[in-house]
């Protein structure tokens, strides 16, 4: 049964976020409580010879100061997250890494005690960036798909070039923070994450726990982008300290910090050739992608996994390796590899359209992609050319004059329009979920899921309100607690395709829970008011889901805090969400600096839940879409290793002055065998091909082609 469109309803906790009364994991206060600071080492590799904590005692307030000897060893295997393990060890990986910490009764007496240690080390040789000498390549397993060497011998045209993305960090306005709470034997940590049971597993294997000894609550994140997917270094820290003293420990981790361990869209390159035939198909793809990557770092340099799905191509040959230098481990950043990938491949796309004389929308619309060429397998849906189409009409595409440099104001600027493409993977996760509805009006939804300013809870709310006659008011939705419900990891835009459809399940169960307590009875009113007429206190029932594909393996995963995602490729078909960005540029004449006065994106999630958070979501990717590629890059300092632009002041975002207007629309044509509400993700794929249209774009205004992200003023002089 195909799902009806659903209204364009108000987000669920607008009011409670615009009264500044929505509560994080940092405003948790508990009586007693200490706070926290780590000492960040000053060296980029070697080891801590010398740590005297004399000093940050003899300040008034501190109570303690814990460093590698108050820590157990690593757990065999590691401690669950990215290496180093998360605790303190005498052993540094890379500059900033925490060797002490510093526990106090005021935050100011933490920071002044952090400042008076002073260790020794000693250092060794280390290698800052991927072109240094003691760069370690490290091939991955490839992407292949027919037979591209082939097929490239027949082409008669051939485009070639390298594109770069720098490193780039996460700058979620809510900083990484924990607070810990050791009573009666269990451990409650309070920390903004996307990945609660992944916490709660970390801290089991790093502190000796069992499962029943912590409880992880994550309320609301504000932002997360994959900053927040795995366990943060500082978590363990925390705790240990709540542990040995007895009290509550909190840490508000600086920025400065945060930019030094968090993970981090690492620098990748890209080596594209695509061929095209005499009819001017694109018929072969070589790829070669690498990316810089820490000693020991496990983040996949999966930069085919976007590119092959996109225009029918069916012979593809990808390579990718990672680079392995003196770093923190860098990790998942919104659209991870799809937006670097998108930004080269859709440039290289644009770019053998211009060499082939041929409008860059209508060569795209020539290319309809209907089959996996990696996996042989259909698509699912695929409704990339009904994007570019309504989103050419939207933009006014039409009469747009193909040679560059045709588009000029008045006072010399020069204006550009451009088209980009972007595809993510339609992921899945099983769910457990428990719906109660009471006599008293209230209703709870417990089930997988965090809360990052995306709008799960809104997605979810319009499932059960359209679903169930409850008051909408009374709805509670528990989510981001271990306590109430297994946690998968709310990331790779699964979250509201898994947590939707367990709702949808969840309201038919209870519906005939219903039918079946009334027994024919028909009292008036909502089920509020019916359980109440029949003298029930409440009506509640538990639901799991799962995935195509899925079974009981994944769900015990889930029940014992493991991934269990699954996706793009299900047994009888493939899965993607797809958009089409439409961009005008403006270059200004003597700085050349480039402006972006409008865009039009439209996407093809499936069916689209809450229409007001989705064209949230598009616009955000969007304007990090622009950010990404005229503003933001992470220098380092190959001197001391690190980062030379560690906070808000010196690494660039794109700002209100730099977004013009940007309009949203969607195919919003469900995706029936994906689930049965038909919706996929939509918060990865918002920010994919945006770059690429704002390049493409600036090589249609000044006919000069920027390979390289930031595009930066001197490139264009």
């Amino acid at each position: 049964m195909t799902s009806a469109p659903f209204p364009n309803r108000p987000r669920v906790d607008a009011r409670e976020k615009v009264l500044g009364a929505a509560r994080y994991a940092a405003d948790v206060a508990v009586p007693g409580m200490l706070y926290a600071m780590q000492v960040p080492a000053t060296i980029a590799k070697g080891r801590v010879t010398g740590l005297s904590t004399d000093a940050a005692m003899r300040i008034a307030g501190v109570v303690r100061v814990l460093t590698a000897t108050d820590f157990p060893p690593p757990p065999p295997g590691g401690a669950g997250g990215p290496p180093p393990p998360a605790t303190i060890t005498d052993d540094i990986a890379y500059r900033g890494q925490p060797v002490a910490l510093v526990v106090a009764d005021s935050l100011e007496a933490a920071i002044e005690g952090a400042e008076a240690i002073r260790p020794t080390y000693a250092a060794v040789d280390f290698t800052a960036t991927i072109d240094d000498k003691g760069a370690v390549t490290q091939p991955v397993e490839p992407t292949r798909g027919g037979d591209a060497e082939k097929a490239m011998a027949r082409a008669v045209t051939r485009h070639k070039a390298d594109y770069v993305s720098p490193a780039q960090h996460h700058n979620p306005i809510e900083m990484l923070s924990t607070t810990a709470v050791w009573e009666n034997g269990v451990l409650t940590v309070y920390e903004g994450t996307q990945g609660s049971n992944m916490v709660k597993g970390a801290l089991m294997r790093t502190l000796r726990l069992t499962a029943e000894q912590v409880v992880v609550k994550s309320p609301q994140v504000g932002g997360g982008f994959g900053q927040k997917g795995g366990p943060q270094r500082q978590t363990a820290l925390v705790a240990r300290a709540a542990m040995l003293l007895g009290r509550p420990v909190k840490l508000v981790v600086p920025r400065g910090q945060v930019f030094h361990n968090a993970t981090f869209r690492p620098k990748n390159r890209h080596r594209i050739e695509i061929g095209a035939d005499a009819a001017g198909r694109m018929i072969a793809v070589r790829y070669d992608a690498d990316q810089q990557q820490s000693r020991a770092g496990q983040f996949p340099p999966a930069y085919h996994e976007s590119p092959p799905m996109m225009y029918g191509i069916p012979d593809y040959d990808g390579t990718a390796a990672n680079i392995r230098i003196d770093t923190q481990a860098p990790g998942y950043m919104r659209a991870p590899t799809p937006h670097p990938a998108s930004f080269a491949f859709d440039s290289a796309v644009d770019e053998l359209a211009v060499e082939l004389g041929v409008d860059p929308l209508d060569f795209r619309l020539r290319h309809r992609a209907t089959r996996d060429p990696i996996d042989d397998k259909p698509f699912s849906t695929c409704f990339l050319n009904e994007c570019l189409i309504e989103g050419a009409r939207r933009f006014g595409w039409k009469g747009r004059p193909i040679a560059p440099g045709m588009m000029v104001r008045p006072d010399g600027t020069q204006v550009g329009w451009g088209v980009g493409c972007g595809a993510y993977p339609a992921n899945v996760h099983p769910t457990i979920a428990t719906l109660r509805v009471g006599a008293d009006g209230r209703t709870r939804f417990a089930a997988a899921g965090h809360e990052m300013g995306q709008g799960i809870r809104s997605t979810i709310e319009q499932v059960l309100i359209r679903e169930l006659a409850i008051d909408p008011a009374g709805l509670e939705i528990a989510i981001g607690d271990t306590s109430v419900a297994p946690q998968h990891v709310t990331a790779g835009s699964w979250g509201t395709a898994s947590a939707v459809t367990a709702a949808e399940q969840a309201a038919v169960r209870l519906k005939a829970t219903m039918a079946d307590l009334l027994a024919g009875r028909t009292p008036g009113g909502n089920l509020h008011r019916q359980l109440a007429a029949v003298r029930r206190p409440s009506v509640e029932i538990e639901v799991t889901t799962v995935g195509p594909g899925q079974g009981e393996k994944e769900i015990a995963r889930l029940r014992q805090g493991g991934m269990a995602v699954s996706g793009p490729v299900f047994p009888q078909f493939t899965s993607f969400s797809y958009i089409a960005h439409f961009v005008e540029v403006h270059v200004e004449p003597h700085t050349r600096r480039i402006r972006v006065p409008r865009v039009v994106s439209v996407a093809d999630c499936g069916r689209v839940i809450s229409p007001r958070t989705a064209e949230s979501q598009v616009r955000g990717g969007v304007v990090w879409g622009i950010s990404a590629c005229l503003r933001e890059a992470t220098e380092v300092d190959p001197r001391y290793g690190g980062w030379l632009n560690n906070d808000l002041a010196d690494y660039v975002v794109a700002v209100n002055a730099d977004i013009g207007e940007i309009d949203v629309g969607f195919v919003d044509r469900p995706d029936d065998l994906f689930n049965s509400l038909g919706a996929k993700g939509l918060g990865e794929v918002a920010m994919t091909g945006c770059a690429a249209a704002v390049a493409n774009a600036v090589y249609h205004a000044t006919g000069k082609r920027l390979r390289e992200m930031p595009f930066r003023v001197e490139a264009l002089l």
